[in-house]
């Protein structure tokens, strides 16, 4: 099952037995209410069919999508796959912030920040920001979980923890000002809601395009992770609640080589298998 916000209300997108996904309104237009259930796959399965399909829903362009998101915040997690302990241990290095990076990635506690508002997210097809005082700028392409308020793993979506790398090697403390910023997180395009947990083996892809080459493209399997889902599930959780749930991103391990800085008028696609593909440009 996958659920779209879109201008003309909530879609469901229902795949069964292999076959192509039909589309059906869903049955509520509450975001906040109709995700944040821990029996969500099970409600969708039961109420969905009973509502007439319609195709009207293949015609969608970007511009029809929304951020899947309504009242939730979204929080990160940093330093879960070792390319990226080893590239912030590199930029922080001149700082003396290095050995941070490689006893976090070590820890019993995980790296969990607060990432981004609702209303400073942005979905498919919007503009994804760098900032004017940072001149190192990466995305930063990461599984992310939508997590209920009771604190269960129900769906998934793709998203861009966009990154002033600049700013975090200055200083470490300097972390929220590097990740926190109007138009600093990008999710989307659905919250992707499976009956079992999303496959150890499924594929990260980043792709960057300039002037419409692309300049950067690798891929990772989020089972090169170190951390569990469920582990960082249960840290954030511990003395935080979220009425409404929460996403939360899990961290990156692709990460472009050191020469490398967005600009604006850049192109960045995310795709991870099952969920579909985000698609951002880069503004200032």
């Amino acid at each position: 099952m996958k659920l779209y916000r879109t201008r003309r209300g909530i879609v469901v997108e229902h795949e069964q037995d292999g076959q192509p996904g039909r589309f059906h309104r869903a049955p509520s237009d509450d975001w906040d209410y109709l995700i944040n259930q821990d029996d969500l796959y099970a409600f969708l399965q039961t109420e969905v069919p009973s509502s007439a399909a319609s195709d009207e829903y293949r015609s969608w362009t970007e511009t029809d999508l929304l951020p899947p998101i309504g009242q939730q915040e979204i929080w990160a997690s940093g330093v879960t796959y070792l390319r990226s302990r080893n590239a912030r241990m590199e930029e922080a290095k001149d700082a003396g912030g290095g050995d941070f990076y490689e006893r976090v990635y070590d820890a019993e506690r995980p790296e969990l920040f607060f990432k981004s508002t609702a209303a400073r997210a942005v979905g498919p097809g919007d503009a994804v920001r760098i900032r004017k005082d940072s001149t190192w700028n990466v995305p930063e392409p990461e599984l992310t979980l939508f997590i209920t308020s009771g604190g269960r793993i129900i769906g998934y979506t793709v998203g861009n923890d966009m990154s002033s790398r600049s700013i975090e090697g200055e200083n470490p403390l300097y972390l929220p000002q590097a990740k926190t910023y109007d138009g600093s997180a990008a999710i989307g395009p659905c919250l992707y809601v499976p009956e079992k947990p999303i496959s150890s083996d499924t594929i990260i892809r980043l792709e960057i395009r300039r002037e419409g080459q692309t300049v950067f493209n690798e891929s990772i399997a989020i089972n090169r992770m170190k951390r569990r889902h469920d582990e960082l599930v249960e840290f954030l959780f511990r003395e935080t609640t979220f009425p409404h749930g929460c996403y939360l991103m899990t961290g990156t391990g692709i990460v472009p080589p050191d020469s490398f800085t967005l600009a604006a008028g850049d192109e960045v696609l995310i795709t991870i298998d099952h969920i579909g593909t985000l698609h951002n440009r880069v503004e200032i």
